[in-house]
């Protein structure tokens, strides 16, 4: 595969009180927060409007399990199906199913780590 990773999806951390922290980038970083976090928007190489994500969760979130870290990756990828394969094939972990959205589809990996990483192939039209 020539592309695997194209660009980072999203941020997301562990916080003890999510609300108080969009507020917090709101007002003293000029984020643009919502129920979800911020969405940034920007443009790949070939003028494609593409989002990164910025999401605090709540310090009990199971979201990142099996991983024990207080942070989580999103990479946006091609091909998510295929890439998942030659994943697999090379020895990674895979966690849980594909799931698809409107927005795009997930997977998630382990790293050598431990850390979850989640796998996004973008609708990013769905958001416009």
């Amino acid at each position: 595969m020539k592309n695997r990773v194209t660009g980072i999806g999203g941020l997301f951390f562990k916080t003890k009180n999510p609300k108080e922290t969009k507020n917090w980038y709101k007002k003293h970083l000029g984020f643009n927060t919502d129920d979800y976090g911020c969405t940034f928007w920007w443009k790949d190489k070939a003028g494609n409007d593409c989002s990164t994500q910025w999401s605090p969760f709540s310090e009990n979130t199971k979201y990142y399990e099996p991983s024990k870290k207080d942070f989580m990756f999103n990479y946006r990828v091609e091909n998510l199906h295929e890439l998942l394969k030659v994943l697999k094939a090379e020895g990674v972990t895979i966690v849980g199913e594909v799931e698809e959205y409107e927005y795009g589809k997930f997977g998630w990996i382990l790293d050598n780590d431990g850390n979850k990483i989640e796998l996004w192939e973008p609708i990013d039209s769905a958001f416009l």
